[in-house]
């Protein structure tokens, strides 16, 4: 890794490790940590990858800093996951606030949407019916909005 890597790599590792702390607190608080430290995941790997317009060509670096979490030994952060973070600081970083209400497997659903407004319709479908991720999945798949 080179020396930008490297540093992303540690900020993004400590990030992360907040992030496995702040879940043993408190629930509300533990989702809205984690919601909070994934966006900050995701806008590290934007900003270190040049930005929005060049952060899907940075898969290199999600890929090296992924690699390098296994080896250290912190799990749960593959590939997958740190693309997912990225999508999530570039979707949510156009909202006002993060939507604390809901959680990381609810997130996930929402992120093959590209709509705010779309997105904002289903977090407001979330809160008021208090739906599981697999029926989020569902009414997004079947098209509702």
């Amino acid at each position: 890794m080179n020396e930008i890597e490297e540093n992303i790599y540690g900020e993004i590792k400590k990030e992360l490790i907040q992030s496995v702390i702040d879940k043993k607190v408190d629930n509300y608080f533990t989702n809205k940590n984690e919601l909070t430290h994934y966006y900050n995941v995701g806008k590290m790997t934007v900003d270190a990858q040049g930005g929005e317009k060049r952060a899907k060509y940075g898969n290199g670096l999600i890929r090296n800093i992924s690699e390098r979490l296994l080896q250290d030994g912190t799990k749960g952060f593959s590939i997958q996951n740190l693309k997912n973070m990225r999508r999530f600081y570039l979707l949510f970083s156009k909202r006002q606030a993060l939507p604390v209400q809901i959680n990381w497997s609810h997130c996930i659903e929402l992120l093959v949407l590209d709509d705010i407004n779309e997105i904002n319709y289903y977090i407001d479908v979330y809160l008021k019916q208090k739906i599981g991720y697999r029926k989020l999945r569902k009414i997004i798949k079947d098209k509702e909005y």
